[in-house]
């Protein structure tokens, strides 16, 4: 803190010697030494550092480099001199304002010294100078010789640092200021827990305790709202507190001089001095090893379960565009443009359903992690869910690697990256997902088209997510990004002569020697099926790479398209090594005992017990030695039998 005054004497340093050794000094110098005081001993438990200012002794610069530094500055005058009030706004003003930046002023004290010379107050003649510079948070008379509000002037000094006045409210005018209404409306919303626009007694206790640790007594509870009661008409309603009644309780704290209960909230809700949310609150570390994925666990589930029934006014399972905007009003923007209702499930009316909600929750977790903190953020989930941040949300899946390794997963989110070329059908691959059949799709603004598609499918009981992206066909520059995924869908179009050469390339190009699983989706396949100018067809090149058969798609019907194609992919997502093969049956036919083959594709009936014994390669060795030794004794136990005979 630092301490200003002019070459006239006016006690400044005498008061810093007098908070010190709580006496007047007899001897005062012409510039104290810098002092630190320590955090155990300030009511805020802040360590503060002194710093005294004199003209006779320092240079300009000094006092230039000294302003940089200062958090708080005390500006000194006599109140029985009045030429050194005039040099408040005169000279130390001005060049404190000269020499900070316009948008980050330092709070200014004036202090009043030597009352103990006069019987009047100088508050008359300091009044119009507040009121006229904001940056001045309060005016304090006081005596260094009779101790007279000496601890009171430093204190005032450490909140106007720690609960400045001047971001929340505004003394000509008398109310708080748009940025401070703005920052309490969305703790208010957040704290409203049942969205009925009231805060109740349930609501305001745990309000309460959240930001100071301490329930309110039944009886204190109803002096709160009695003292709203009687200056405002619409403060109260149903005996609880309404966001006008929220907003004049702070205006009485500022008032009254209690900012720190104001700020006390700011900072528990995440927010800075600027009335940010700090980067910190929204943006928590969380680590991201790589080859891992995140998803949201179960208690987050639960809390956007509870938003999304908070803001489901009339209980139809779907949030209305009117719904989604108050859902979204304690956000500084709209994060939901209108490509998210071609994204997730929708009603007949095209609102967002509740199952299509959780998907564009679990679809910004898996893709962006840091937009979803920062959505959790808003929301409000640390503070009410009780943790420490919105990485207690995050669950962040182990190394894809080590699922391959151990053919199982734990993971709920399984990507499927959807190629082909241009006109191919993959849009509406996406778009038949989510149950919109070509007639529906057709609809859809090209301005409001997704590359997404995100949805639920139950593989063996799981209720798992798909995520479908639609992988723009340009074989010369597909990223990491566009190759990194759990399962790949090669989508031709039956009617076109040119579609599966593109699958064909991508395919030898950069998929023949991965791991991940491959389909190829005939697309259209209620459409006429031509030759495809490549030199091999579609079937002869999946025998070929060892490829399931192209499997037959169409969304060109009158009900929502067949969706098995989409728990297969799922499936083989989950389980790349065991769960989905192809063998070749043989049989005869007729009379002639014409041999023909075809290729059947195998679910296994207990994905359990198939991954149990493959797990363990000698398990078959064993059994397939066993079954031999018993097949060769059964044939000699046969022949030898039928000799007796």
């Amino acid at each position: 803190k630092i301490i200003y005054t002019e070459k006239t004497k006016v006690g400044k340093t005498s008061l810093i010697m007098s908070l010190v050794s709580e006496e007047f000094p007899d001897e005062v110098p012409l510039r104290a030494e810098e002092i630190t005081i320590p955090a155990d001993v300030t009511p805020e438990r802040v360590p503060t550092h002194i710093v005294d200012y004199s003209e006779a002794e320092q240079s300009d610069e000094q006092l230039y480099q000294e302003i940089s530094k200062a958090n708080v500055i005390c500006i000194v005058y006599s109140v029985n001199n009045k030429k050194s009030i005039e040099k408040v706004t005169s000279h130390w003003i001005p060049l404190i304002n000269d020499r900070t930046d316009k948008d980050s002023r330092v709070p200014l004290i004036l202090v009043g010294n030597k009352s103990d010379l006069v019987e009047h107050s100088s508050m008359e003649t300091i009044l119009p100078i507040m009121n006229q510079y904001q940056d001045i948070e309060t005016c304090v008379e006081c005596s260094a010789k009779n101790l007279k509000n000496i601890s009171e002037l430093f204190y005032y000094a450490q909140k106007a640092v720690l609960h400045p006045t001047g971001p929340l409210y505004c003394p000509e005018e008398k109310e708080l200021k748009p940025s401070c209404i703005k920052s309490l409306t969305r703790i208010f919303k957040v704290s409203d827990l049942d969205n009925d626009g009231i805060l109740n007694d349930n609501e305001l206790n745990f309000f309460q305790r959240t930001c100071f640790n301490t329930p309110l007594a039944p009886q204190a509870l109803e002096d709160v709202k009695n003292v709203v009661r009687r200056n405002m008409t619409d403060g109260v309603k149903d005996n609880g507190l309404s966001l006008k009644g929220f907003l004049f309780l702070h205006t009485l704290f500022i008032q009254r001089g209690r900012h720190e209960t104001t700020w006390t909230v700011l900072r528990r809700f995440g927010y800075d001095d600027d009335l940010e949310l700090t980067q910190e609150y929204l943006f928590p570390m969380i680590k991201m090893p790589p080859d891992c994925t995140t998803e949201l666990n179960h208690n987050a589930y639960l809390f956007l379960q509870s938003v999304f029934d908070k803001h489901d006014k009339d209980r139809d399972c779907a949030l209305s565009p009117e719904e989604v905007k108050d859902l979204f009003k304690v956000f500084p923007y709209m994060p939901w443009g209108p490509d998210v209702n071609h994204t997730v499930c929708t009603n007949e009316k095209g609102w967002i359903t509740y199952q299509g909600y959780l998907s564009q929750w679990t679809l910004t977790t898996y893709l962006d992690v840091q937009r979803s903190l920062e959505y959790l953020g808003y929301l409000g989930y640390s503070i009410i869910c009780e943790q420490e941040s919105q990485a207690a949300a995050i669950t962040v899946t182990r190394n894809k690697r080590i699922d391959l390794q151990k053919k199982q997963t734990q993971r709920s989110v399984f990507r499927c990256n959807v190629l082909g070329a241009r006109g191919s059908g993959k849009s509406g691959f996406l778009q038949a997902f989510l149950g919109k059949n070509l007639q529906g799709q057709r609809r859809i603004r090209e301005d409001h088209k997704s590359f997404y598609a995100i949805s639920t499918t139950y593989v063996y009981g799981q209720e798992k997510y798909l995520l479908l992206h639609e992988v723009m066909p340009d074989f010369d520059f597909l990223s990491e990004a566009d190759l990194a995924c759990d399962v790949v869908c090669l989508v031709y179009d039956i009617n076109n002569p040119r579609s599966f050469e593109y699958c064909a390339k991508v395919y030898k190009q950069y998929f023949i020697d991965s791991k991940t699983p491959c389909v190829v989706i005939a697309a259209k396949s209620d459409l006429h099926e031509v030759r495809q100018h490549y030199s091999l067809s579609p079937h002869e090149f999946c025998r070929k790479h060892k490829l399931h058969p192209p499997q037959p798609f169409t969304c060109s019907t009158t009900e929502a398209p067949n969706k098995d194609i989409y728990t297969r992919l799922t499936t083989m997502a989950m389980y790349p090594a065991i769960c989905l093969y192809y063998v070749r049956v043989s049989r005869r036919e007729g009379r002639n005992k014409l041999k023909t083959t075809r290729d059947v594709l195998y679910f296994p009936k207990n994905l359990h017990m198939a991954q149990a014994d493959l797990k363990n390669s000698t398990f078959w060795l064993r059994a397939s030695v066993g079954a031999t030794v018993f097949a060769v004794l059964g044939f000699a136990m046969y022949r030898a039998l039928l000799k007796q005979r």
